[in-house]
């Protein structure tokens, strides 16, 4: 992808300033303008082409500066730039847009001479010139993008003055010389579209070449400048200039150059690294070739931001670490990243690419990994020498060293099905022998024999030993037959293979598949017809038409063409604007809905097709993203003439296409076209396009009406007029010319492999423009057709591939042309899906087994390819070699041998020959095998056996496998011993070779054990005599140790009526397959002792009397498959296993799984049952009962069912007159059985007494009852809950509770939560023990659960209690008191039956009055009064619940004992200040109310020792005693007041503080002294009467 203008790359918002609303409207009034304006768009033109130019010229300097130096506007590259953007500041503000242009135009002339001084130094710095060429083309586009649409919407008008006056630029190699050059109009936008590939977008390239290049030499097109002088109108208007006007420009001037500035400072600041941008590879990852054994690391440094991401791929799978620890190591650091590949192998040769991704895209670099492994290969470097002895065969050609090579395809791709969307990979191994280093072969990949090029959908890589394809999106289009070619010089080989691409699923279902194959036809300047390939998936609906839609390269958006669909599969797509690029897509629709669009096509250019001739043989122009072409426009024009060779070209319903030559009258600028039509027969002329003439000879006429007849005439016009019409059409009618084709013929399928039939047809009658064929197939039977091609196929013959072997086809075909597609052929008839049969491959290996004076007997190995079918016989043909040159080739036989072993007679002696043998089947004779070593036909004298032959491998499993040979035809001196078998690893050497037995084998059959599953291995064999041991037998073929998916072994069965058989399956049989059993390997020919019965692919050995004679190996073959075989041992053992079956079979038994047994059920009902292991629909069963069979009925009910084999009878109650025996007898088919159960005597009497008691219980469970009875538990607080749990509870259920017969009442009625019943007593002792008992009644019944709570069951609950109580108690605490010191622990609750004890330094303690403990609440303590040092230690409190005893210790020493110690002084002391302080000890109230005038006397009782001292306060004021209050202290406590009369003064608070050393208290007392009523009225009259 090309890098983005620089301003681009740093504001995203860059795409929407090319659409802006205020520049189009800008652009608008710019056009209402007069030529004043035409000179900005002059000047502004010229600034940027001599930019362009001065950038061409300081790139052939190929000069390096600093990157900083591209941001310096103060060059001259500046200077340039600014004029550029002055004139795209101006289009752009509308505002200001008269002012702007008239500055822009000032302007001029400084733009000129600045781009003159860049030009002449443009050599020093091609870093600045390209940073401000691309300034100035962002700059120069963002001004004139939409000035050059006003230019061609003048242009239309036809105006006969010229739109802009002729102007040229300098020339790059003569600065004086001055010719035209003709600026094509850049937008420098770059959007990628998906679809276009390397060789489209350099197509794309060449178009923008080729229109710079031919509007260099344009007359009229763009603007130039001469660099000598101005022309003398320019003066003139500079001269007209007012001087407030060019005061006006030069303040503009100055601000624009300031605005400039700040925007270079502002870009200066800005840090690119640190903006978003896509990732690009700085160092990509290299190529490597390494020995075997190795390690090879590529590395590779990627930029971009955000940091991308490198996932490493191994030929498009990506590596992943954990699934193979300590072969891959990556690592990302600092931008570098790495792959380490550890000990390579043949594995690893592959493509390595190393992809980078952010936010921004994605993008990868490839590599690639040979490995090889020393061969001690020639050395190629000797032969650039050109004198090197050469091995024989081996000599140097022009092309390379070898005169041939003979190149082989190993591991080959195979027909692939893919979908569209989906990564399709080919790849074949490549051997090249001789392998002559760096010398490399061309590897070419062809589809449908067309060479294929890498491209962005497909990528190709060579290892140097394996060529791949991988189609990365595969489309129906890359459907076909791929063929690699691998060159070699002068020679080459090819493989193929067949790629099928089905549609992807629809987004709707119904939908048809997309169309494919788009392509554009007749492209020209404002018209193009696309063409495209139905698809052969219709959805199940009929496809209605086509929907075609255009893309502008370089852009996203994509616009329908067409409103209605059309059927015809070509369409004319018009409107397209001349020099811009175009891609399109088709879609499909149907009644239920859209395709998914098909593949882009090629992107085409909108140019003449002569431009694009002259375009494509002289390329000159840069790329710049976009082509805009612009029109030449003369200073005086000429009414061009009538165009010439006007036809109809092509004509459907839809449409009528026209194409006519351009007038030999036209003048030197371009000529636009009027279209007329009128119907036939008339002259009423109608002008199709009466807006917009069109500038292309071709034109596409819609909207006429189908069947009628329609004339048409051309008009020319230019700036000059419209020219005079063209001769007239022939009269056309609308409608397809093209004719839908008729259906194909004579379907006839053939045989081709297993899985794919050869399809072949005749051509229909009258067919025109055939694109190809579509093949569908279906199963007979079905009912439904898939398709077997989804790319028309040319041709009238095809491989379907991909069907189910054995299975039976039809198939039908039909045509597609661009008018649509056939209807469907004839159904062919069926065919069943089966390999071809062909004549067998050359035998090979071919050894002499022995030799006498004119005979030589001969052995071969099979052919390695039978043809699809079994080898009928052999041919044998030998001739002589004398003096080493071989003679004519004679037949051995005449009739074909069966067997791999003949005697050739009538030999000479002593003459050496040579043979060749040929393997016959019903195809034919094959190919004779190649000759063989030559033989010297003479007597064999030695004394060890000849070679054994016909050594075979079959029942091939992961461990094991069975050798068989045959003997030796040569059997030496003396008879065969016996046989040795040697083995060894494929790849081992020669000395590798090792016995499997160390003593002879009497058999020619072995089983050899112990292989490693995935070795290959070889094995031989040697026969031995009295002389010793003979020539080895051919070694056989590589085989590898593994039992194949599906493998089925010989199993034994013995049927019902005790047939004893061998059963083999085979699901791999060819037509002609065949099994063949034999016992001990040998053939059996006896059919006295089995009977083989062969259906399909099942195969049944019945032995008609197994016996003794019948022992031994039977295996079984399966000829023409890949060695399906297995066999079955029968050992003495065996055989009686088998017979004791047979004999269990013919004579049969019913298997019980369980014996006759009673049981008890929930009603007290007696059930008799027994179970069979198994019982077919006919069973049926007896029922007896001493010795008398008993029926269903009232009292028995009886019931047998087949599925299960359970066998019942129920009774109700058992009754005296029950006892006694009972027999089942079933009978199933010839299987019979019984069982019998006894019940007398005590056996009866306890079941009947069961019986009884499950009755009663059911009846009572029928209303509320007792599930668990009544029980206790203890619970975490250390209370008692008594609970139980019910069943069948309703709400009108009640619950009692009773202790010892009396009610116990409970405050809350119970809810039966969860079926429990509970009753809870608190801190429980002896007082709660007692018979408790609860009772549920209703009105369907009661019932009722007691519990007894005495004696031995109370002491138990009394136990647990006090256990969880002394679980209770807490740690030991010490408290220290005024007596001494106190431990003490709680416990939940204190009951008198937990009893305690106390330990004192593990002795037990004896209480006295200074050490005693107690209870207290929940408080259990030890106090020591008066402690002392003796009472230090540790202190143990025991807790002992009847059971067990519980243990709470603390340590009363050190530091603890010294506290406790000192609070108990400190609390002592204490006790004594409270005992000893003064206090009052009571006889003052708290309020006296004393009327006036009475006497008070108040005492009150006072203690302290020492006695203490009284004193009196009044209202918080001393008090001493006097005449009217009289206060007493006697006998150290006792205390009087008295006042003998009271009045009103004497109210207040009294109070009496007594005091001693260690206290002091104060008691008050309030006195209120009262008026009576009458006194006080009397006072208030005297005061009254006083005031009087």
């Amino acid at each position: 992808m090309m890098s983005l203008p620089f301003y681009q790359r740093h504001h995203e918002h860059y795409d929407r300033a090319y659409r802006h609303k205020a520049l189009e409207s800008t652009v608008s009034q710019y056009q209402k303008e007069t030529k004043s304006k035409s000179a900005v768009y002059a000047q502004g033109s010229t600034a940027y082409a001599r930019g362009f130019a001065a950038y061409r010229h300081a790139s052939a300097a190929n000069l390096s500066l600093d990157s900083s130096a591209a941001y310096s506007h103060g060059s001259s590259a500046y200077d340039l730039e600014s004029a550029a953007y002055s004139y795209g500041s101006t289009a752009y503000d509308h505002s200001a847009a008269q002012s702007k242009r008239s500055a822009a135009y000032s302007l001029d002339s400084e733009s000129l001479s600045k781009s003159s001084a860049a030009y002449s130094r443009g050599s020093e710095s091609i870093n600045k010139l390209a940073a401000a060429y691309r300034l100035g083309a962002e700059a120069y586009s963002l001004g004139l993008k939409d000035s050059s649409l006003m230019i061609e919407d003048q242009s239309y008008k036809m105006s006969p003055k010229a739109k802009r006056a002729k102007q040229n630029l300098i020339s790059e190699d003569k600065e004086n010389e001055a010719i035209d050059y003709s600026v094509p109009i850049f937008t420098g936008r770059e959007v990628s579209i998906s679809g276009i590939t390397d060789t489209e977008e350099e197509r794309i390239k060449e178009s923008a070449a080729y229109v710079a290049q031919r509007n260099l030499f344009a007359t009229g097109e763009g603007v130039s400048v001469s660099k000598v002088a101005k022309s003398t109108s320019e003066e003139e208007r500079h001269e007209k200039k007012s001087r407030k006007v060019a005061i006006r420009e030069s303040a503009e001037r100055v601000a624009l150059k300031k605005t400039l500035e700040e925007t270079q400072a502002f870009h200066k600041k800005l840090n690119q690294d640190k903006l978003l941008h896509a990732p690009e590879f700085v160092i990509e990852p290299r190529s490597h070739t390494i020995w075997e054994k190795q390690n090879v690391k590529f590395h590779c440094s990627v930029a971009g931001w955000p940091a991308p991401r490198v996932t490493w791929y191994k030929n498009n799978v990506p590596i992943n670490v954990q699934t193979h620890p300590g072969k891959y190591i990556i690592e990302s650091r600092y931008g570098l990243h790495s792959l380490e590949i550890s000990t390579c192998d043949f594995d690893d040769i592959a493509q390595y690419r190393a992809s980078a991704m952010n936010v921004k895209g994605e993008i990868s670099a490839y590599a690639s990994l040979v490995v090889k492994r020393y061969k001690g290969d020639i050395d190629a470097s000797l032969l650039y020498a050109g004198t090197v002895s050469m091995p024989l065969g081996l000599g140097v050609t022009p092309h390379g060293y070898a005169s041939r090579f003979e190149i082989s395809f190993v591991d080959k791709f195979d027909v692939a099905f893919g979908r569209e969307g989906e990564t399709i990979s080919l790849g074949c191994t490549v051997v090249i022998n001789p392998d002559i280093k760096r010398f490399k072969p061309d590897i070419e990949w062809y589809r449908n024999g067309v060479l294929i090029t890498p491209s962005k959908w497909v990528q190709m890589h060579w290892s140097g030993e394996r060529a791949s394809l991988t189609l990365t999106h595969a489309n129906k289009e890359d459907e076909g037959l791929y063929t690699l070619r691998v060159v070699m010089g002068d020679y080459y080989e090819e493989y193929s293979g067949y790629v099928f691409v089905r549609d992807a699923d629809a987004e709707i279902p119904g939908a048809p598949g997309a169309p494919l194959d788009v392509q554009c036809l007749d492209a020209n300047k404002d018209y193009v017809i696309v063409s495209w390939k139905q698809p052969a998936v219709d959805g199940g609906n009929p496809i209605l038409g086509y929907f075609i839609d255009r893309c502008e390269v370089g852009t996203t958006h994509w616009t329908q063409c067409n409103e209605t669909p059309v059927k015809f599969a070509r369409f004319p797509v018009t409107g397209l604007i001349e020099g811009r690029s175009y891609i399109f897509r088709v879609r499909a629709v149907n009644k239920a809905g859209i395709s998914l669009p098909s593949r882009v096509s090629e992107p085409v250019a909108a140019l003449d097709p002569a431009d694009r001739a002259r375009l494509r043989s002289h390329p000159s122009a840069p790329w710049t993203g976009q082509i805009i072409v612009t029109e030449e426009e003369p200073a005086e024009g000429v009414v061009p003439g009538p165009p010439t060779d006007l036809q109809v070209i092509e004509a459907t319903k839809n449409y009528v296409v026209l194409s006519w030559k351009p007038p030999g009258q036209r003048g030197h600028e371009g000529i636009m076209y009027f279209v007329e039509k009128c119907v036939a027969g008339t002259e009423d002329w109608q002008r199709v396009n009466t807006e917009i003439p069109v500038k292309s000879p071709r034109f596409a006429v819609f909207d006429l009406s189908e069947g009628k007849s329609y004339c048409f005439r051309v008009r020319c016009c230019n700036s000059a007029g419209i020219g005079e019409p063209s001769e007239a059409t022939e009269a056309t009618v609308v409608d397809d010319k093209l004719d839908i084709p008729k259906a194909p013929g004579r379907i006839m399928p053939t045989r081709n492999t297993d899985t794919s039939v050869v399809v072949t047809w005749t051509e229909p009658p009258d067919a025109k423009e055939l694109v190809g064929y579509y093949i569908e197939s279906s199963v007979v039977g079905s009912g439904r057709w898939e398709p077997c091609n989804n790319n028309p196929v040319k041709g009238t013959r095809f491989i379907c591939h991909g069907l189910v072997n054995g299975e039976k086809y039809v198939f039908r075909v039909r045509a597609v042309n661009a008018a649509g597609l056939s209807e469907f052929s004839q159904d062919s008839e069926p065919i069943e899906v089966q390999a071809a049969i062909a004549a067998p491959s050359p035998p090979y290996d071919i050894m002499v087994l022995e030799s006498v004076r004119d005979s030589m007997a001969l052995g071969w190995k099979q052919p390695k390819v039978t043809g699809g079918t079994e080898i009928t016989g052999y041919y044998v043909n030998y001739r002589e070699v004398v003096d080493g040159v071989p003679g004519k080739w004679m037949e051995a036989n005449i009739k074909a041998i069966s067997e791999r072993a003949y005697r050739i007679q009538n030999l000479k002696e002593n003459m050496v020959y040579q043979f060749q043998v040929a393997a016959a089947n019903l195809a034919g004779v094959g190919t004779p095998s190649l000759p063989s070593q030559p033989f010297k036909c003479e007597e064999w004298t030695i004394a060890v056996p000849g070679p054994p032959h016909d050594v075979a491998c079959i029942e091939v499993r992961k461990d094991s496998l069975v050798l068989l040979w045959k003997e030796p035809v040569y059997t030496g001196r003396s008879p065969i011993a016996g046989y040795y078998v040697d083995m060894k690893e494929t790849e081992a050497k020669e000395e590798h070779w090792r016995s499997v037995n160390e003593k002879p084998l009497q058999k020619k059959y072995l089983k050899i054990g112990g292989l490693k599953e995935g070795v290959s291995y070889v094995f031989r064999v040697r026969a031995t005599n009295q002389a010793g041991v003979g020539k080895p037998s051919n070694v056989t073929e590589p085989v590898v140790a593994e039992t194949r998916p599906g493998t089925k072994e010989v199993v034994v069965n013995v049927d019902d009526n005790g047939v004893i058989s061998l059963n083999f399956e085979c699901d791999q049989m060819s037509p002609n397959s065949k099994f063949v059993w034999s016992k001990n390997y040998e053939p059996i020919e006896d059919d006295s002792r089995l009977n083989i019965d062969t259906k399909g692919g099942k195969s049944k050995a019945t032995f008609k009397d197994l016996g003794e004679d019948d022992l031994g190996i039977y295996s079984c073959v399966v000829t023409d498959t890949d060695g399906v075989s297995s066999s079955l041992t029968i050992d003495e053992e065996e055989m009686k296993r088998l017979l004791a079956l047979s004999h269990e079979r013919k004579f049969p038994t019913v298997p019980l799984a369980s014996e006759l047994a009673v049981e008890i059920l929930e009603k007290g009902e007696v059930r008799f049952w027994l179970q069979a292991e198994k019982l077919s629909g006919n069973a049926k069963a007896n029922f007896v009962f001493n010795d008398k069979e008993i029926f269903n009925g009232e009292k028995y009910k009886m019931k047998v069912d087949q599925k299960t084999g359970l066998v019942e009878m129920i009774m109700d109650k058992l009754e005296d007159k029950d006892e006694g025996t009972y027999t089942f007898q079933l009978q199933d088919g010839k299987a019979t059985n019984q069982s019998s159960l006894v019940l007398i005597g005590d056996v009866f009497k306890k079941l009947q007494d069961e019986a009884d008691f499950q009755r009663k219980e059911w009846h009572r469970k029928q209303g509320p009852h007792f599930v668990d009875k009544l029980g206790w538990e203890v619970t975490d607080d250390c209370n008692v809950m008594l609970k139980c749990k019910v069943a069948n509870i309703k709400k009108e259920t009640h619950i009692v509770w009773y202790k010892d017969d009396r009610e116990i009442m409970v405050d809350e009625e119970h809810d039966f939560k969860d079926g429990v019943c509970t009753l809870l007593i608190s801190e429980f002792s002896k007082k709660d023990a007692g018979v408790y008992e609860v009772i549920l009644k209703d009105d369907r019944g009661k019932d009722s659960s007691e519990l007894k709570l005495k004696e031995t069951a109370f002491a138990d609950l009394m136990n647990e209690v006090c256990r969880r109580i002394a679980l209770s108690a807490t740690d030991l605490k010490i408290q220290s008191t005024a007596e001494g010191i106190r431990l003490y622990s709680y416990v939940t609750y204190y009951v008198e039956d937990l009893r305690v004890g106390w330990v004192h330094n593990d002795t037990q303690i004896k209480f006295t009055d200074r050490v005693k403990t107690g209870v207290t609440g929940e408080q259990i303590w030890l106090q020591i009064n008066e402690p002392t040092p003796q009472d230090k230690g540790k202190y143990t409190m025991e807790l002992f619940d009847g059971k067990t005893g519980h243990k709470k210790t603390v340590d009363l020493s050190g530091q603890a004992f010294d506290e406790a110690f000192a609070e108990f002084q400190r609390l002592k002391q204490a006790a004594i200040a409270e005992k000893n302080r003064a206090r009052v000890l009571g006889g003052l109230p708290d309020v006296v109310t004393i009327q006036e005038g009475k006497a008070l006397n108040l005492s009150c009782t006072v203690w302290g020792d020492p006695t203490p001292e009284v004193s009196w306060l009044k209202n918080e004021k001393a008090f001493v005693s006097d005449a009217n209050c009289i206060l007493k202290f006697e006998s150290g406590k006792n205390v009087s007041f008295t006042i003998s009369t009271v009045s009103t003064l004497d109210s207040g608070k009294y109070s009496i503080v007594v005091k001693n050393k260690y206290g002091t208290e104060t008691s008050d007392v309030t006195v209120s002294v009262f008026i009576p009523e009458e006194e006080r009225q009397s006072e208030q009259e005297k005061k009254k009467e006083a005031k009087k």
